[in-house]
């Protein structure tokens, strides 16, 4: 496995983020977002396939590990985990880049795609990301959807109402993450993570101030999760027009997850007219260590061309 350089970095949003980037600052530069719970070792096996042709750069996300975590809720809203992944890009001097996210860190690739796109609202953003990579991670307005009208999505997703039930935090205090998570969730094929890489991951959930900053991403989102005998309505937000995501998208789905089922790649093609949809069978949720070589393999087309940020490397940097 290849060596990450490890940078600390004071954001212009007030948080120190721990990152870790391999290959050549030169060239095209892709940043990688895991999902909880948890780190930037999740993109392992991406960050050694493409270190050779890109400048790949992983954080530890607020709340995560050695990140900042703040203990306000309001703290982790999505507009702020967003200015996060801007700003380390101006830390490290990235002007252009590919945004690639996974889980949760998928939400905010959405999140920073739209917002990065050309043409987007904000000046210092807009033009900014070049091409977007989704794996398992629900496109914000078909997901809100889902959760009103499908109910095995409903049935899927009822784990989020209790990791923002305070009353639970009880048990967190007592156990860490690991206590909620045997509490109200199934993982997905553990035995397929490396045991090393395991470890490292339970020695994660029993710090109690990261615990509680993961869980503050679900309590902060604006998502709506009905129970299930809820006589819900979809929000405003998912009811009307939603903003295209007109750069060119790679969306990779793991067609066997508990969580997030293949009807949330349904009609995506409405909401991100240049997407590819690349499914991977037999696999669950961490699609990215589970099936590393369906989801390397992916890429390529979409990152085609992108020798266009600097003319210097040409089209054979991407295979």
């Amino acid at each position: 496995m290849i060596e990450l350089s490890p940078h600390r970095l004071s954001l212009s949003t007030g948080i120190d983020m721990d990152a870790f980037t391999a290959g050549n600052p030169a060239h095209p530069a892709i940043i990688f977002l895991h999902g909880f719970p948890e780190s930037h070792r999740t993109w392992r096996h991406q960050m050694a396939h493409f270190a050779d042709r890109f400048y790949c750069i992983a954080p530890d996300q607020r709340g995560y590990r050695g990140t900042s975590k703040p203990k306000e809720v309001e703290a982790y809203t999505a507009d702020k985990l967003t200015a996060d992944i801007f700003a380390l890009a101006d830390a490290l001097n990235v002007q252009q880049f590919v945004i690639a996210g996974h889980d949760w860190g998928g939400a905010i690739a959405w999140s920073v795609a739209l917002n990065g796109q050309p043409d987007a609202p904000n000046p210092a953003w807009a033009g900014r990301v070049r091409r977007a990579v989704i794996a398992n991670a629900p496109h914000p307005y078909l997901f809100q959807r889902l959760l009103i009208t499908d109910m095995n999505q409903r049935a899927s997703s009822q784990y989020m109402i209790d990791f923002r039930d305070t009353s639970n935090d009880a048990l967190v205090q007592d156990q860490g993450l690991t206590g909620l998570m045997l509490k109200t969730v199934k993982w997905d094929k553990p035995s397929a993570m490396e045991p090393e890489e395991r470890t490292a991951l339970l020695a994660d959930w029993a710090d109690r101030d990261a615990c509680f900053g993961m869980l503050n991403w679900y309590r902060a989102s604006a998502l709506y999760v009905p129970t299930m005998d809820e006589d819900a309505e979809i929000p405003a937000f998912a009811a009307g027009a939603f903003p295209q995501l007109m750069i060119p998208t790679l969306v990779v789905w793991a067609m066997d997850d508990l969580a997030l089922p293949p009807s949330n790649i349904d009609g995506i093609e409405e909401l991100v007219p240049d997407v590819t949809i690349a499914p991977v069978e037999n696999c669950g949720h961490f699609v990215i260590w589970e099936r590393p070589d369906a989801v390397n393999a992916a890429y390529p087309a979409l990152l085609a061309g992108l020798h266009t940020f600097n003319a210097k490397f040409g089209p054979e940097l991407v295979r």
